[in-house]
């Protein structure tokens, strides 16, 4: 098949992301509710902070604001996961750090699959934070064969959905027809089935041993358990929930509020209670499936996040059972020591920027010096932040224990494995402190070398 006729990667993903979605919907309403208030403070935020609109049109970050979603699954074996890996590496999706939940008490390590060059992102940047379960966590030698056995006798994917991708991997790519196909059929892998595959005194045992254990083993496929939308004012959204009826979780998890947003901040509305129906004839219910809502900031340097990390490690005592506003407070009154506004930050290296040139700098004669802060201050270079696409493992872990009734057990906790992970994987893990250094550096010596120098300082 010739390439001209192939789909691009990137178009397959913003169709797979919008049917996602619209079954989402569907199958939880409340998720509708959820992206009609996250449009409406959006809407708000862009008609009073006319300079932010700006910005966002000038670096074309309004265009993917309104279909920016992630999602989120986990699975229970390798083989899941490494077929999962071909499967979105058909939309152009790739793994992008490890994840360790082990250390809030879940058992579970993790990746994101989502695109990772800057066109991708433009087009959509759909990602889905996918988690392992770790079996080898389980304390009770009996549950946990019991569990693998479960887990052997399952296919989450259709025999259509493992044609199309080796299909795809031997042809290059998909037809337009394929395409449609292959979202199809790989939606049913992410679909919600009520009915269990285990008995009620089963579902019972791996729930007692942990919530989200149940929620990979007694069922046929790993259900999206939630879709998260973008919002320009978290803040704002959290204190509308209870009034569109939705049950907010307590705290905003991640950084405090600030005038140059860091990382990334979540919540949710607390996981629904579903009616399910268990072998035996048994009807009982299941606790899994959410609405979360994001704030992006800017990519933080492996010294911007060691900061992070110390600062958020030091609220802990202070915020500790406090609610959302006391908690806000608390976090920000510690988070005062880091730098909030863009010029520190990129001076002290705690944050990541992309250089371009402005109008006056594509104009300008070649022979200029090579200072980066002079080129900024002559109006030749700006500086923009780059926006964070990753995921935060306190923030995945908060929000994993809000909608799993806080259960966790403290002997899952500090057991990293990446090793294990990639070879589950089958594929080693992206560095995301080295894509956001990449694009940094690519853009600092293209302006630099564009005013007459090949080289950066």
């Amino acid at each position: 098949m010739s390439n001209t006729s192939l789909v691009a990667p990137d178009d397959i993903r913003d169709r797979f992301s919008k049917a996602m979605s619209a079954m989402y919907q569907a199958e939880v309403p409340q998720y509708e509710t959820l992206l009609e208030l996250v449009d409406e403070v959006n809407r708000e935020t862009l008609e009073r902070d006319t300079a932010l609109a700006e910005r966002l049109a000038a670096h074309d970050e309004l265009n993917r604001l309104g279909v920016e979603r992630h999602g989120a699954i986990r699975v229970g074996t390798a083989e899941e996961l490494a077929m999962l890996r071909r499967l979105f590496a058909v939309m152009g999706m790739h793994p992008v750090g490890y994840y360790d939940l082990s250390e809030a008490g879940v058992p579970v390590h993790s990746t994101a699959f989502r695109p990772i060059d800057d066109a991708a992102l433009s087009r959509n940047p759909f990602r889905v934070f996918t988690s392992l379960l770790r079996l080898e966590l389980i304390e009770s030698p009996a549950l946990r064969e019991q569990a693998a056995s479960i887990l052997a006798e399952r296919d989450i994917f259709t025999a259509g959905a493992r044609e199309l991708i080796a299909l795809s991997e031997s042809q290059g790519g998909l037809s337009d027809e394929q395409a449609d196909r292959f979202v199809a059929e790989a939606l049913e892998t992410f679909r919600w089935h009520r009915d269990a595959t285990v008995d009620l005194a089963t579902y019972e045992a791996l729930h007692a041993e942990h919530r989200l254990i149940a929620d990979v083993v007694c069922f046929r496929g790993p259900h999206i358990n939630h879709l998260t939308p973008r919002t320009l004012d978290i803040d704002e959204v959290q204190k509308r929930m209870p009034a569109a009826g939705m049950n907010a979780k307590e705290i905003i998890e991640g950084p405090p509020r600030r005038h140059c947003p860091i990382l990334l901040r979540q919540t949710s509305f607390k996981a629904l209670e579903e009616p399910t129906h268990f072998k035996g004839e048994r009807q009982g219910t299941h606790t899994a499936r959410f609405g979360e809502i994001e704030q992006r900031g800017v990519a933080l340097t492996g010294k911007g996040r060691a900061l992070y990390d110390r600062l958020l490690a030091a609220s802990r005592d202070k915020t500790q059972g406090l609610a959302n506003d006391a908690h806000q407070q608390a976090l920000a009154e510690v988070f005062a020591e880091f730098p909030d506004d863009e010029a520190t930050l990129r001076r002290e290296e705690l944050a990541f920027f992309e250089y371009r040139l402005t109008d006056a700098g594509h104009a300008a004669d070649a022979g200029h010096e090579t200072d980066l802060d002079a080129l900024i201050a002559q109006g030749l270079v700006t500086a923009r932040p780059i926006t964070y696409e990753d995921f935060l493992p306190v923030s995945a872990a908060g929000i994993f224990q809000s909608n799993l009734g806080g259960a966790q057990n403290d002997a899952y906790t500090g057991h990293a494995n990446r090793e294990a992970f990639e070879a589950a994987l089958g594929a080693t893990v992206t560095d995301e402190l080295a894509l956001y250094a990449e694009r940094e550096s690519i853009s600092k010596e293209g302006v630099l070398k564009t005013l007459g120098s090949a080289t950066a300082d």
